[in-house]
């Protein structure tokens, strides 16, 4: 019997594990790209672009790169809105700092199943 409990805990622990780290969808309706760009806003967009570009990071590295604002604004002008619209899309999804929590937690977790499979099936780790 006990070893029917310590099969069917491994099997939980493994199942909880695979069901935790399904990845995370968000599905939706994606309206087609015609109509997206149609109702995008380039002023809007612009606007979106400066504040970043306007950001003390990106500034001083554009600066580093020899980049005067005023050859920023009129590159700019010559864009297309539709790059410009997907530019400011882009913008949306751009993560700073990353995801390295996600990463540590991740990690955090395979070491306590690690540790708690050894627990149940009777082995000892000993370092040397």
């Amino acid at each position: 019997m006990s070893s029917f409990k310590r099969l069917v805990a491994c099997y939980l622990v493994m199942a909880m594990f695979i069901i935790g780290s399904a990845p995370n969808v968000n599905a939706s309706f994606s309206p087609s790209e015609q109509i997206a760009l149609a109702q995008s806003d380039r002023s809007a967009d612009l606007r979106k672009i400066r504040t970043v570009l306007e950001s003390k990071m990106v500034r001083d590295r554009l600066e580093k790169l020899g980049y005067t604002k005023e050859e920023i604004d009129s590159r700019l002008g010559m864009v297309s809105d539709r790059q410009i619209h997907q530019l400011a899309l882009n913008l949306d999804q751009l993560k700073v700092g990353g995801d390295a929590l996600g990463v540590i937690v991740a990690l955090l977790v395979i070491a306590v199943l690690v540790v708690l499979l050894l627990q149940l099936t009777g082995h000892k780790v000993i370092v040397r």
